[in-house]
């Protein structure tokens, strides 16, 4: 059954382009009907921020399941959906690599972040690493990173949307799909400066069950297609992928040369370390009324994209099995479009079906990418807000009302250089640019908020040398990789200024930015308040005095 299915596929998708143009109403109605519906969720919920504490926090009126479901909502976002299922579809067993990562990363994240940052920590990353350190500096590294680390996990966001809209509406131009990418931006903005962390943490639950939802959907088809025969998905897979039995052994992407095993290493350091650093996944923790609360929406979270990624599996291999690695990438390049492809053959290619199946599909893909580009502008916005502007440029004297100001403009500003930066990083496979934020967060962030909340030692310098550090020695090897220049996928195909050879810094960044923190505390003649360093653990541990 399954053979037939798949030598049927290359005829079926040569018709696929003009039964989608037939469609193409449909399809656009389906999508406008769900961003209108999110939007409109958005609105809903900014007629309730009044306060600071509702803008940045959500006035933590949250339970643990609902946090548990918008946390999955922020993490599972265009790099789960759209771009591990391609990363699968064109190297199997490796790109499944990417799904236990992002998951295991979770055990970090509930061990040793949650639960202290949510008992220190007002509205930010920097209200933790401030407590015990000089104010102003510490601050404005905080915010500094947060802001880098949120414009590369942005572009991720942008190219899959750039993709996702251009397969809806037939664009193949490149101006077409930079004002795509610009139409994300704007509705971006929209979301934060009218909905805040409320507007945001709704969009992002709805969200979480519609791809959820349309996940299962998808895989049980997968497996029917297949009579619910794993081994002979697998093996169609393995056929159609040009590799054969190599399609499902470690080794394809990530194997060939010592480089690129040494760039799994790295790839796998940054994954699994990069979330307990990420600021839009850190401010989730402030929007639940107590530790004990963060530390159960977690426990939800990690159950709720643990099944998710499970169904990667079928949808990748799904998507090798009955389109085919070659039609996969005639669409995009990186394998981003697998999904939706995915979803529109299962439907029945040329059918109305089909249209509504591919219509559905692309716009929770879409809805996931306004979610988490919310939660990542906002992230980046309350930091400058709360950390640049407030504490270091208002010395701490600005009233909520001119805060909340501030933090609205930062949108605006994040989501101009976002749309910029994604509109050059379109062609880019989503997961893999990700991986590369998860790489700086994991340099820059992870080592400075684990020195604080656990080494009494640790002082103002260490902080700085580690966040400015880990930020730029991670930024730079990126810039210098092949990511950017000197291969045909790179983000500047035509030039090559690439001497790093590996793709993500973690393996040399990651460590250097553990590295300084500990010798620029050494070296600091500045004395440890450990007087403030008590009151910290105190509070980390017990909640006591927490906001």
């Amino acid at each position: 059954m399954s053979a037939a299915y798949a030598s049927h596929a290359v005829t079926q998708l040569a018709a696929s382009t003009s039964s989608t143009s037939e469609h193409r109403p449909l399809i656009i109605t389906l999508f406008a009907v769900f961003v209108a519906a999110t939007l409109g969720i958005t609105v809903w919920a900014g007629r309730q921020t009044k306060s600071a504490s509702d803008f940045y926090a959500g006035g933590r009126q949250f339970t643990a399941f609902q946090n548990g479901l918008a946390v999955s909502g922020d993490y599972m976002s265009a790099a789960s959906f759209l771009g591990i299922a391609g990363a699968i579809a064109l190297f199997g067993y490796d790109g499944f690599l990417y799904s236990i990562g992002f998951l295991v990363a979770w055990l970090v994240a509930l061990l040793l972040v949650a639960e202290p940052l949510r008992n220190s920590g007002r509205y930010t990353m920097g209200d933790v690493l401030a407590y015990r350190m000089r104010q102003r500096p510490v601050r404005t590294a905080a915010g500094v990173s947060t802001i880098v680390v949120s414009i590369f996990y942005l572009l991720a966001q942008m190219a899959g949307a750039g993709v996702l809209v251009a397969l809806l509406l037939g664009i193949t131009s490149d101006a077409g799909k930079i004002l795509i990418v610009a139409l994300v931006g704007v509705l971006m903005i929209l979301y934060v400066t009218i909905g805040g962390m409320k507007g945001t943490t709704w969009v992002q639950m709805v969200k979480a069950v519609l791809l959820i939802a349309g996940a299962l959907l998808m895989t049980l088809m997968v497996l029917w297609k297949f009579d619910f025969n794993v081994s002979d998905l697998l093996g169609t897979a393995a056929e159609k992928s040009g590799h054969g039995a190599a399609f499902l052994e470690p080794g394809l992407k990530y194997g060939a040369t010592d480089v690129s095993k040494l760039d799994f290493i790295s790839l796998g350091i940054a994954l699994v370390l990069g979330t307990a650093g990420l600021p839009h996944i850190l401010i989730r923790f402030y929007t639940v009324p107590t530790a004990k609360a963060a530390r159960k929406s977690v426990n939800w979270a990690i159950g709720i994209i643990g099944a998710f990624y499970l169904m990667t599996i079928a949808l990748g291999f799904g998507a090798a099995a009955l389109i085919g690695p070659e039609e996969i990438k005639a669409k995009n390049p990186a394998g981003n479009a697998a999904a939706p492809q995915l979803a529109e053959y299962l439907g029945g290619l040329g059918t109305t079906g089909g249209a509504v199946m591919l219509a559905v599909i692309s716009a929770v893909a879409f809805a996931t990418i306004l979610a988490v580009v919310a939660g990542l502008t906002l992230a980046s916005s309350s930091s400058f807000a709360h950390d640049i502007y407030a504490n270091v440029i208002r010395r701490g004297k600005a009233t909520e009302k001119e805060e909340m100001r501030a933090a609205r403009w930062a949108t605006v500003a994040i989501g101009v250089v976002s749309i910029g930066l994604g509109a050059m990083a379109r062609d880019l496979n989503v997961a893999g640019l990700v991986a590369l934020a998860f790489a700086v967060a994991a340099s820059a962030n992870l080592p400075t908020i684990l020195y604080s909340l656990f080494w009494k030692r640790f002082t103002t310098q260490g902080a700085l040398w580690s966040i400015y550090g880990g930020l730029a020695s991670s930024v730079l090897l990126v810039l210098f990789s092949p990511v950017v220049s000197g291969k045909a996928t790179s983000m500047f195909p035509d030039v090559d200024f690439a001497w790093f050879p590996l793709e993500n810094p973690g393996l040399i960044s990651i460590p250097l930015g553990f590295l300084l923190g500990w010798v620029g505390s050494v070296l600091s003649k500045e004395e440890p308040d450990k007087g403030k360093y008590a009151e910290l653990e105190v509070k980390s541990l017990t909640g006591t005095g927490a906001h």
